[in-house]
Order: structure tokens, then sequence, then C-alpha cells
């Protein structure tokens, strides 16, 4: 009776470590869970709610736990059911953008995942990258904003371009170069306020990034103004939003030449000093600890000898 016993467990044991819910189940489970409701689930789904509510049976089945408990006429995930619906977004997600690497790919040989920051893409990285296309034509990109360190490897990134310090834990953290960012204005700003020298621009409207509140006062000290205190001004959460600003006369701003290269070239914007703010934080080219590949590092070293690279300043 004891061998008997012993035989049914490990063969329950076998077949559960063999069963795996299909990916229909999970994806009714993971909307039901989101929206806490079979109905909606199903309308999301394009499925009957009787579908969904017999797929998420399957899968409590399955595990061996109640996964949702009723509340009036919603249903709410239990601890178990919030836990493995947060850790399935994830695994869903994971699946989804294997299934579009593969499709984006093409003729390609592979594609490379690139966390960026939203201005240096839009800015400097995309209008070079016919460059890199032209030399790898055999490598696809995939371009994804990144403000924050996160996990290469769980999100699946090849390559990430840091802004920052060498400080990401768990990876391999290449110097590309040093910020540097100069004073400029709209060539109405500059005449409307007399603007000739670095002091000029103590009463006049600044344009601040809110991640940098004490940049100008940095820059003043930079140019010999070392008194200067926190300056008022209209304040942005992003660089392409104080360039708008700047183009539309709205104050002088601190950019990073690299942003602003078009602008200077056509003299929308006019540089108002020579002097430039050198900072602590400088860019990087990250990749995850203890890899590595070809088309990684046929990126990473056409990053780092593309055009104007090594004039590069923060985003």
């Amino acid at each position: 009776m004891l061998i008997n016993h012993r035989l049914d467990k490990n063969v329950s044991q076998s077949v559960r470590r063999r069963w795996l819910p299909s990916h229909a189940v999970l994806r009714s489970f993971e909307a039901a869970a989101r929206l806490e409701s079979f109905t909606a689930a199903a309308r999301e789904l394009h499925l009957t709610q009787s579908a969904v509510s017999r797929q998420v049976r399957e899968l409590e089945e399955g595990i061996g736990t109640d996964l949702f408990r009723r509340v009036g006429r919603r249903v709410a995930p239990t601890e178990a059911g919030r836990s493995l619906a947060l850790d399935l977004a994830t695994d869903l997600e994971r699946i989804r953008q294997t299934l579009f690497r593969a499709a984006a790919s093409g003729n390609h040989g592979t594609v490379l995942r690139i966390a960026v920051l939203p201005t240096f893409a839009s800015r400097w990285l995309i209008p070079r990258l016919p460059d890199f296309t032209r030399r790898h034509p055999s490598v696809g990109l995939s371009l994804a904003t990144r403000l924050e360190p996160f996990d290469l490897v769980g999100e699946r990134f090849d390559i990430a371009i840091h802004f920052g310090t060498a400080d990401w834990p768990d990876t391999k953290m290449v110097h590309l170069c040093d910020e540097e960012m100069i004073a400029v204005s709209s060539p109405q700003f500059r005449a409307n306020h007399q603007i000739k020298e670095p002091a000029s621009l103590i009463n006049v409207p600044l344009l601040h990034l809110e991640t940098r509140p004490a940049a100008w006062m940095d820059w003043f000290h930079a140019s010999g103004l070392p008194g200067t205190k926190l300056l008022p001004g209209q304040m942005f959460d992003q660089f392409s939003m104080i360039i708008s600003a700047a183009l539309s006369s709205l104050g002088a701003a601190l950019l990073p030449a690299y942003l602003i290269e078009k602008e200077l070239r056509d003299g929308s914007l006019l540089r108002l000093d020579g002097v430039a703010l050198n900072t602590q934080n400088s860019y990087y080219v990250v990749t995850p600890s203890g890899t590595s590949s070809p088309p990684v590092t046929a990126f990473s070293n056409w990053i780092k000898s593309a055009d104007g690279a090594s004039s590069l300043s923060g985003d």
C-alpha cells in the first residue's frame, strides 16, 4: 500500500512538472486580474464571458489554488492571483517582444534592442543611423526609451545609452564622452535684452531643467560670477521643451550643444558666450555583464566613432 501511495505521488508530481497552460488560458487570466472582471476581459480578448471563466477555472485547477474571489459583481485576485498576475504580465510582454523582434528582423540576421534617452535619440542618434545601417545591413535596430538604469537582461535589451555616472550594477560600461553645456538664446531674445556678456544674463528670464535646478548657478560660477544665486525662471522636465521655449524667445537656455546642432548652424539659436559648463556626468555605452556578440560590438564601436561623438554632451 505504501509503495502504491509513493507511486501515485510520483506520477502526480511528474504530471504537474509536464503541465503547462495554453497561451489563451494565461491571457484570459492576466486580463481578468488586470481588469478585475471576467466580462471586461472577455470584451478585450473578443471572447465570451463563459470562455474566460472556464479558462481561469482550468488554470486554478492546474495550479491547485483559488486565484479570484467574488466582490459584488466583480472579481478580485487573491494574494496568490495578484502575485501570479504581476509575474505573468512581465512574462507575456517578454513573449510579445520576442515575437516582434523575430518579425522585425525580416531579412536581417539579428535585431539589436537598444534603450535610449529620448532627446538623445531624436536629435543625435537617429539622424546618424543611416550610416550604421549602410555599414551593417544585416543588423536590425529596435529603439525604446529608458531614463533610468534597469534590468538589461530582464527586459531583454542588448545595449543601453546611459547618461550619468558609472554606477549601473551587473553591466559593462564603456565611457563615450563627457558632458558640456552652453548658453544660447534666439537672436530676437538676445537683441531685446542686449546680452553682451555673462553678467547680462543675471537679470533676464532663464529656462531651467527640473532635474538640474542649479545648472545656471554652476554656469555663472564657471563664467567668473561665483556669487550668483539660484535665479527664477520657467521650469521644464525635458530638454526638447527647453529648446522649443528658447526658439520662442521665452528665455535663455543652458543646453548640450549636440541637441541643437541644426539650430546653431542655421542661426535660429545663438551661443551667448564662449563659456561651457562641464559637469561630473558622462555618456556610457552599457551592455549586460559577461555577454557579447558581433552585432553588439559593431554598434558599440560604431557609436564611439560616429561623426560628432567626441563632442557629445548630456541629455
